[in-house]
């Protein structure tokens, strides 16, 4: 039987790296709770997106890829949901695309987290992530103790990503920076979104 290694984890993380640097809902809500709500609504909303998604990656070593396969149905709901929800944000990207951001009032840090976890609950690059990248990437047959260290070290390297964005977002030569080209960086995620939400909802 093969054994759990330090490359399954380095290839692990990187491919989960590639994945949180693309355009998705996770990123752009860090981005806006960065923005509007300051660096700790930021890292804290990053924390429940993290969460979820580590959870994510837990179900689908335990065995997502087989629940899904004997009740199609869950899946397709999930793939259905997921797509609306990226859709969504797509629409609400694209139209605030050139709206300025402005502070807001504080958000309690339990609304904060939830709001993340929330996101990532019906996230489809999450799901499609752990269903397909894990099997590929670790050999069968882990034990409890190495699937507890995966789902940590996934939702450790999710809250560093997410807590420097939003640590960068803060600073104030970055933050300018970033302003005065979010119409057009947002109007490109928007498309990317509205692609991954498009496909999502013809792909079986």
């Amino acid at each position: 039987m093969e054994v759990l290694t330090a490359g399954h984890l380095l290839a692990f993380n990187a491919a989960l790296f590639l994945a949180m640097a693309g355009p998705g809902p996770a990123f752009v809500l860090c981005v806006q709770s960065s923005l509007r709500g300051g660096r700790k609504e930021g890292i804290l909303t990053g924390a429940g997106l993290a969460v979820m998604a580590g959870l994510w990656t837990l179900a689908a070593l335990l065995g997502l890829e087989t629940l899904f396969a004997t009740f199609p149905a869950a899946y397709t709901v999930l793939r259905i949901s997921g797509a609306v929800l990226v859709l969504a944000f797509a629409i609400h990207t694209w139209r605030t695309a050139s709206t300025p951001v402005g502070t807001a009032a504080a958000i309690s840090s339990r609304r904060a987290f939830l709001r993340g976890f929330l996101v990532n609950l019906g996230n489809p690059k999450s799901i499609l992530f752990a269903a397909g990248v894990l099997l590929v990437i670790f050999p069968p047959g882990l034990s409890a103790a190495e699937m507890g260290l995966i789902t940590v070290n996934h939702i450790v390297l999710e809250m560093i990503v997410y807590t420097g964005l939003a640590v960068l977002l803060n600073h104030p030569a970055v933050q300018m920076r970033y302003l005065a080209w979010k119409p057009v960086i947002a109007k490109a995620t928007a498309v990317v979104l509205g692609g991954l939400g498009l496909r999502l909802l013809v792909t079986s």
